[in-house]
């Protein structure tokens, strides 16, 4: 038992060591001076020593003298965001949530190829989303909730083929939900509530297989809802109150066994799907959640 406690204890001594000693190149380094400096990282709750190793910085992660990720949720971070952070090519994670970031979003934070999560919610970011996704082809998370971004939500949303998670609430987004939506196969929540989106719902909901959770509350959407919405089988979470659609009843097929909340302005259609175990509060936790990962 002994030597196995010794050498378990030699690999993560090892391993320790090699986080520790982790380098990256000048020109990663600089961008992340850049950063430091402009998002006020001398306020920080957890500062960056750059007199150590990248490695020692906290947030930070280094694999192969490059940063894969960087995780800053919730440290005081105030300022805007510089678009030479779209250079740090091998960055896998950027995770910003819960500070008082301003300004835009970078064009080059959705134009990294490696890019998986990008989590920007609960700040005060404002300005458009970027017109292309084409690059941001391993992209799985998008999260940008409870901000101040305006204008549409661009049809090259679409791009983004393997994005999973699509949160967009609480925002100032209008016009009518894009056709590019229904490209996004592998999409398993989408989430846009509390903006001002309008118009019929042209999009084929229908073609998201893998949706569990469809919130389209309290916006301004009209019309019927698509027919082909009945087909979301993996359905668990369905929030459309506080729209003006014109009917909701495709959903009456629905063929989702999994339902566990329906909130809308259909009572007949509320109470079919309700059971004792629906939770009225869904959004409030979904927009709040103060919860690092």
């Amino acid at each position: 038992m002994n030597k196995i406690l010794k050498i378990t204890t030699i690999i993560l001594v090892f391993f320790a060591s090699i986080v520790l000693n982790a380098k990256i190149t000048k020109e990663e380094k600089q961008i992340l001076k850049e950063f430091y400096e402009a998002t006020n990282g001398s306020e920080w709750t957890h500062k960056w020593n750059f007199n150590k190793k990248a490695g020692t910085w906290h947030g930070v992660v280094v694999e192969n003298n490059h940063v894969v990720e960087i995780n800053l949720h919730h440290n005081g971070l105030e300022g805007t965001i510089p678009s030479s952070m779209g250079n740090l090519s091998h960055l896998r994670v950027l995770n910003l949530a819960f500070n008082k970031l301003t300004g835009p979003i970078p064009i080059s934070l959705v134009q990294l190829h490696y890019l998986e999560k990008l989590k920007l919610e609960m700040n005060s970011l404002s300005g458009i989303l970027p017109s292309s996704f084409k690059n941001a082809k391993n992209l799985r998370e998008l999260t940008l909730f409870n901000n101040s971004l305006e204008g549409t939500i661009p049809e090259g949303i679409g791009e983004a083929s393997q994005l999973k998670i699509l949160n967009l609430s609480s925002n100032y987004f209008d016009g009518e939900l894009p056709k590019g939506i229904a490209a996004l196969t592998e999409l398993e929540s989408l989430e846009l509530f509390g903006n001002k989106l309008s118009g019929t719902i042209t999009a084929d909901i229908g073609n998201l297989k893998n949706l569990k959770e469809l919130v389209l509350s309290y916006n301004r959407f009209e019309g019927n809802l698509p027919e082909s919405t009945a087909n979301l089988s993996q359905l668990k979470l369905v929030q459309l109150q506080g729209n003006n659609f014109g009917s909701i009843r495709a959903l009456i097929n629905l063929s989702s066994k999994g339902l566990a909340t329906f909130d809308s302005d259909d009572e007949f259609l509320n109470i079919q799907f309700r059971t004792n175990t629906l939770s009225r509060t869904r959004i409030t936790n979904a927009k709040f959640e103060d919860v690092e990962d």
